[in-house]
Formats: structure tokens, C-alpha cells, sequence
């Protein structure tokens, strides 16, 4: 798959984890809360992953 795509990908599941996070907020919820998180740390892992590799492929 493209690094693009890659990166696009990433920056979408953010704001995905980001509903959860304030889903379980609202609720009272730490379960929604808890994944929010965890898939928005996901989400800025595939991000770095993908940056670091367009900048590999760059040089």
C-alpha cells in the first residue's frame, strides 16, 4: 500500500478513537474511554511509521 495512503489511513482513525475517548467521557465509561485512547495511540504510531518511511524513500 502507498505511504500516502498509509498516512491517510492513520489520520483518520484519530478522530475514530477521538468519539470514543469522549463517548465514554460522557457516559461515565472507562471501557469507550479506555479503546478512544488506545486506538489513537495506534493511529500516531502508523502515522510516525509512515512518516518515517517517506522519509527514507525521500533521501
Amino acid at each position: 500500500m502507498g505511504r500516502s495512503t498509509d498516512m491517510a489511513r492513520a489520520k483518520a482513525r484519530q478522530p475514530k478513537g477521538m468519539k470514543k475517548e469522549s463517548d465514554g467521557i460522557a457516559l461515565g465509561d472507562e471501557r469507550p474511554k479506555s479503546e478512544g485512547r488506545q486506538e489513537q495511540d495506534a493511529a500516531r504510531r502508523e502515522e510516525e511509521r509512515a512518516r518515517a518511511l517517506r522519509g527514507a524513500s525521500d533521501r
